[in-house]
């Protein structure tokens, strides 16, 4: 019961996020959003690691790398997603995302010798089809300079940093350069870069005191990124992390019906099918990793 509890709890946590994105564009560009969102939820990680005596001293190696997980996982990838947001409904840009499994498992095949299970191949391959079926009066009209285009770009984009984060977080824990202290230094270091990346555009700090952004705002920084990685943190003890890893497969179901409600998202025959089989391609590459049932 505790386990289907914090299954529901990450799938609705990370599924609602992709809507409250949609708040966060307009007055505020969006590496500044993002600085906010991550250095909020910094701030709060840091605070957990105090509070649970988690260790927050680190070598200068580990910081290092935690620096470049911070860059790729916790400023980049939000950066373009939020970016992404100005063109396409966030339900769409969620199953977008949905295809990092398949990502992840070209680059471990690449950078670590990893040998994909045939089914994770056929999964990957569907995967990216899927996308292709979505975005097809795009991509059969070479028109990516258009809004939905420039959306798939920008979505692709972010999960290609997003994956390529996975392997660096994969390095840090085999490393045990883990915990709430890691992240928090993790998403301070990605603070830092959006900051930066702010000041190089010649922004000065904007911030919308409306409610729809400020409510949103903690409500990512808050319950997306530090609740939503407290109940994830919680499920991987509890089960396998090939279990847990379903949650990305559910999770762009809930940004699509709330995108449906409240960005008036048009279904279409070719986006039914699109969706459908992005999913079924995730599908199958979960489900070829190595189970540990117990």
């Amino acid at each position: 019961m505790i386990d289907l509890l914090l299954y529901t709890a990450v799938v609705m946590i990370w599924g609602s996020s992709w809507i409250m994105v949609s708040f966060q564009v307009g007055v505020v560009p969006p590496e500044q959003s993002v600085a906010y969102r991550i250095a909020i939820a910094s701030a709060l990680m840091f605070l957990w690691a105090i509070a649970g005596r988690q260790p927050l001293r680190r070598s200068f190696r580990d910081h290092g790398f935690m620096a470049l997980q911070g860059a790729l996982i916790f400023s980049t990838n939000f950066f373009l997603f939020y970016t992404a947001a100005a063109y396409l409904t966030t339900g769409v840009i969620s199953v977008v995302f949905s295809t990092a499994s398949a990502m992840t498992l070209a680059f471990k095949t690449v950078f670590m010798g990893h040998r994909p299970d045939p089914r994770a191949i056929c999964g990957a391959v569907l995967g990216i089809v899927g996308v292709g079926i979505l975005f097809w009066p795009q991509v059969a009209g070479f028109a990516l300079q258009t809004g939905a285009g420039m959306g798939l770009l920008f979505s692709l984009g972010g999960t290609l940093s997003f994956s390529l984060g996975g392997i660096v977080s994969a390095r840090n824990q085999a490393s045990g350069v883990s915990g709430p202290g890691c992240v928090a230094w993790a998403m301070g270091y990605g603070a830092l870069l959006l900051c930066v990346l702010a000041l190089c555009k010649g922004h000065w700090f904007a911030f919308d005191l409306k409610a729809p952004y400020v409510l949103s705002l903690l409500y990512l920084a808050l319950i997306s990124s530090v609740l939503g990685f407290a109940a994830y943190f919680a499920l991987l003890k509890r089960i396998d992390a090939e279990r847990a890893a379903y949650a990305t497969v559910l999770f762009p179901v809930v940004a699509l019906l709330l995108s449906t409600l409240f960005e008036a998202y048009q279904w279409t025959a070719t986006a039914i099918a699109g969706v459908a089989v992005t999913l079924a391609g995730n599908v199958l590459v979960l489900r070829s990793a190595p189970k540990k049932l117990e």
